[in-house]
């Protein structure tokens, strides 16, 4: 199960680097309206399917949503479609706003 998570730190670090990662926040649209990261792109848990081609197609998927759960959900349904390079934000946007942006509200 390691491997399907990553680090809040990590994912500012390769960001940072300019690494090509495709940032998925699972999170619902309210939620995302209260707090996101920048270059993030909203994708909710329940529409995943219908944007299942558009993440086929990208070289690295890092999924986040509030605390970890959704988003490692949706790191596992998307390895069980083909997305192999597909993980979690361990700790979810809260982890980001403590350890990487406190500008990020909290919720």
């Amino acid at each position: 199960m390691d491997d399907m998570q990553i680090s809040a730190k990590e994912v500012n670090e390769r960001v940072g680097r300019g690494d090509k990662l495709l940032l998925i926040d699972v999170r619902e649209q309210w939620e995302y309206d209260l707090a996101k990261i920048p270059g993030a792109k909203l994708i909710p848990l329940g529409t995943l399917p219908a944007n299942l081609n558009t993440l086929l197609e990208a070289d690295e998927v890092i999924c986040y949503c509030h605390h970890g759960m959704r988003s490692l959900d949706a790191a596992v349904w998307l390895r069980q479609q083909g997305v192999e390079s597909a993980k979690s934000m361990a700790g979810g946007i809260e982890r980001w706003s403590v350890e990487v942006d406190p500008q990020v509200p909290r919720y």
